[in-house]
């Protein structure tokens, strides 16, 4: 399993269409993937309600978790949704 923190730098935060972005990049991902917002609960990061749930703003660390061969490559591409403008 590979694990990356992000501080998350869009203006609006994991919220809407970056939300649905995040969502979408995940389910394409062979394996688990789950988010959490710092230090708290991971949640499954293939669900829309559970990553808008999270309430992720401006500034907020998540936590970003993948299993499976892909992993690097589908973190690398959440990480860049979480920072877009």
């Amino acid at each position: 399993m590979a694990e990356r923190r992000v501080t998350v730098e869009s203006e609006v935060g994991l919220h809407a269409r970056p939300a649905a972005l995040f969502v979408e990049a995940a389910s394409k991902a062979a394996g688990t993937v789950t988010v959490a917002k710092g230090d708290g609960t991971p949640v499954p990061a293939k669900s829309i309600l559970a990553v808008m749930g999270l309430d992720v703003r401006n500034g907020d660390e998540i936590v970003i978790n993948v299993d499976g061969d892909d992993a690097e490559a589908v973190l690398d591409r959440l990480a860049e949704i979480a920072n877009a403008g």
